[in-house]
């Protein structure tokens, strides 16, 4: 990681508590990796040690539960991080996207666009309603983006309690998606709705597969020049 390409949509005076929360998040993943490049390369769950910073155990926990290597839940793990620091501070409203993983804290209804690219099934996004607590919205591609992903999933997007888990999840869901018939994505669902999990949208080609409890889904033009990415 060398970079931070994100959107986060607050109040001006917490921008730079902000800011300097995802440097210092980054800098404590970056500084961990050097000292166990492991971290960064493991593709299934690892066990880190007791003295390693919180962000790491939180992102190995939430790697565990999904199954996946614990990188899976990086973006996710900055975003969820800056949220809660600045709601500490006293923000009402707090809005972070980290590349398609989105953490949030709303006082008011939120849109959130779902980009699927070259797939049939577009325009289409999550109309939240306010909520008492932080919640995150995370989004894995098989097709789009450098991220890896060993699925073909156009989007395979989660909905969880956190940034950690969303992330991770969203990585597990797209990677089960192997061939996006609607066996195939059924069964991905089925697998990933774990608890923490709160709803799951995977869109793959011309087929859409739905789960959990997922809140409106609406058709928005969805407009990829505001994506976050680097």
């Amino acid at each position: 990681m060398q970079e931070t390409f994100a959107t986060v949509i607050a109040e001006e005076h917490f921008m730079e508590l902000a800011e300097q929360t995802i440097l210092a998040t980054r800098g404590a993943i970056e500084a961990y990796i050097a000292r166990q490049p492991g971290f960064r390369t493991a593709l299934e769950p690892l066990t880190v040690e007791a003295a390693a910073p919180t962000v790491i155990h939180l992102m190995a926990a939430a790697a565990a539960r999904a199954r996946v290597g614990p990188m899976a839940a990086v973006a996710g793990a900055i975003a969820q991080n800056t949220v809660e620091t600045l709601v500490a501070a006293g923000a009402s409203y707090v809005v972070m996207d980290n590349g398609g993983d989105i953490v949030l804290f709303i006082d008011r209804p939120v849109t959130i666009g779902v980009f699927t690219g070259p797939a049939a099934i577009r325009d289409i996004a999550l109309r939240f309603l306010p909520r008492p607590d932080i919640f995150s919205v995370c989004t894995s591609s098989g097709t789009i983006g450098h991220s890896l992903s060993f699925g073909r999933a156009d989007a395979a997007t989660v909905i969880a309690g956190n940034g950690y888990l969303a992330d991770a999840q969203a990585t597990a869901l797209g990677n089960r998606v192997k061939k996006g018939t609607p066996k195939d994505i059924e069964a991905a669902i089925r697998q990933s709705l774990i608890t923490g999990v709160e709803g799951l949208l995977v869109v793959a080609k011309d087929r859409l597969g739905l789960g959990g409890e997922l809140p409106e889904i609406i058709r928005v033009p969805i407009h990829t020049q505001i994506i976050s990415k680097g």
